[in-house]
């Protein structure tokens, strides 16, 4: 069997919970031909990938998936590419607001993600959920962290991802686009049962 580790965050940005955590916390121990390790990431540049790649020089994961909130976003978004590139709205969990600054200096401006994320858009759309394939991580940790890994593992057999996920319902301001848990829940099942 396959070894993911899977990973969601810690609220952030002044919020309670994050749904990237909260449907992480919720997966089976075991999708399709994947034993899944689950681990929390902190909302900090630079901390959340080291975070990741020390879980990972323990259980040496075939895939690493991150999972991340996108406040606004009406699907489930697998990332096509993350940009050499931190810029922070708002401040990180340790008060970090980088503005405009290469994430690693000398590093491609850009790095696919090398999860297919065609077969796992379709595959959270036949479920009978919201999911598309999204072509901007944003400049924020979650963008900070799949470039830093994809940069790691560039060359090895380790495939890496990103998946964004909306504000749960609770989260939501009036009018805005959100998902219940349990969906989100099957969105990421149904992705990472493509994995392959």
């Amino acid at each position: 069997m396959k070894h993911l580790l899977i990973t969601g965050f810690d609220p952030f940005g002044g919020e309670t919970i994050n749904p990237s955590w909260e449907a992480v916390s919720r997966l089976p121990e075991v999708i399709g031909n994947y034993r899944l390790t689950r681990l929390q990431i902190p909302t900090v540049f630079g901390l959340a990938a080291k975070t990741v790649l020390a879980a990972a020089a323990q259980d040496a994961p075939d895939v690493i998936l991150c999972v991340g909130q996108a406040g606004g976003r009406d699907a489930v978004t697998p990332e096509r590419i993350s940009i050499n590139m931190a810029s922070a709205r708002i401040p990180d969990n340790a008060g970090n607001q980088p503005v405009e600054a290469p994430i690693l200096p000398g590093a491609p401006d850009g790095m696919f993600s090398t999860v297919p994320v065609y077969a796992m858009a379709g595959a959270i759309t036949a479920a009978g959920l919201p999911g598309k394939i999204s072509n901007t991580a944003g400049t924020f940790v979650c963008n900070d962290t799949l470039f830093r890994l994809l940069h790691h593992y560039a060359g090895t057999p380790v495939r890496v991802g990103f998946i964004h996920v909306p504000w749960l319902p609770e989260q939501a301001k009036e009018g805005a686009p959100s998902m219940e848990l349990d969906d989100i829940v099957a969105a990421l099942t149904a992705a990472i049962g493509v994995l392959g």
